[in-house]
């Protein structure tokens, strides 16, 4: 009896044991049934498919109350177009579409209210909640990366079959979706070009960007931790540094609101300066018209 009953305790702490959420660190997950959730407040959590990335959207509700809580949330180059754009706001509190999509438009719990993408990431003026927001699709992002020193020099090649395989095996997004992949040796970059069909609403780019960003930068979201490596040549390579540009089907709707005092500050200076400069030529060239006709009436004197 005593053996059956080890026997039921041992199977007992396996099953609870594999029931584990390896997408999520933060998950909790259910013994018994293996459900998972992920905490958004005292009252409300979200089941979640611990077999996908999580939706960016649940990630950042889930950070947020963890920071209110004081719970750990701590675990070449340049734009592809001129509409690219960098999420510069960080993490907010969103309001997710049941499926985990971002609602076109953001509050953040306040009465200013803005446009968001795919991504969730800002793309208008904040104004108040009459706001109007149409859902907009992230369908390129590019992201700069710079690798950690090496011993020998990377070959481009074989680097950006390394790329596509780490994003394909940690972030399950297909090969298909690299269009191009750049590299600057001497300054350690690696410029990447991820880009789906326009109009094509199935793969969401925001689950790598987001994935990506917190193994970089801060540390891995997934239940063993594991660092963010490129395998190249058999050889690991780190990252020590990511920024991610964003473009999206339809251009952002940023004004002159999103300039600093100080942009604004200089671009007043520079008008005046430049009406100033137009006011002494328009006087100068004044003078000198009026020195003329005065000159013209003593000419017709000496010739009579």
């Amino acid at each position: 009896m005593k053996v059956l009953i080890a026997l039921f305790v041992v199977a007992l702490v396996d099953v609870t044991s594999q029931c584990s959420c390896n997408s999520m660190k933060w998950a909790k997950c259910d013994g018994d049934t293996c459900q998972c959730t992920l905490q958004f407040s005292p009252t409300n959590k979200q089941p979640l498919d611990c077999t996908k990335l999580i939706p960016k959207c649940y990630l950042m509700k889930a950070e947020m109350y963890r920071a209110r809580n004081n719970l750990t949330t701590r675990s070449i180059g340049g734009k592809p177009v001129e509409t690219a754009f960098v999420d510069n706001d960080g993490i907010y509190d969103p309001e997710c579409e049941n499926e985990g999509k971002f609602k076109a438009i953001q509050c953040n719990g306040t009465d200013v209210c803005w446009c968001v993408n795919s991504a969730g990431v800002r793309r208008s003026d904040k104004g108040d909640k009459n706001i109007k927001c149409e859902p907009v699709e992230t369908y390129w992002v590019r992201l700069e990366l710079k690798h950690k020193d090496v011993t020998v020099p990377l070959d481009a090649t074989k680097l950006k079959t390394g790329i596509e395989n780490a994003l394909l095996e940690r972030y399950k997004l297909d090969k298909k979706f690299v269009s191009e992949v750049k590299y600057d040796k001497d300054g350690r970059l690696i410029v990447v070009d991820v880009k789906k069909p326009e109009k094509e609403r199935i793969t969401d780019l925001s689950l790598m960007t987001y994935y990506m960003e917190k193994d970089i930068k801060v540390k891995p979201l997934f239940l063993d931790e594991k660092p963010f490596e490129v395998s190249v040549e058999g050889s690991k390579v780190s990252m020590e540094n990511i920024l991610v540009y964003y473009v999206d089907e339809v251009a952002p709707t940023f004004t002159m609101q999103k300039l600093t005092g100080g942009i604004i500050a200089v671009i007043v200076v520079v008008s005046l300066i430049v009406i100033a400069g137009l006011l002494v030529l328009f006087f100068l060239a004044r003078r000198q018209k009026a020195q003329y006709s005065k000159a013209q009436p003593r000419e017709m004197e000496t010739m009579s």
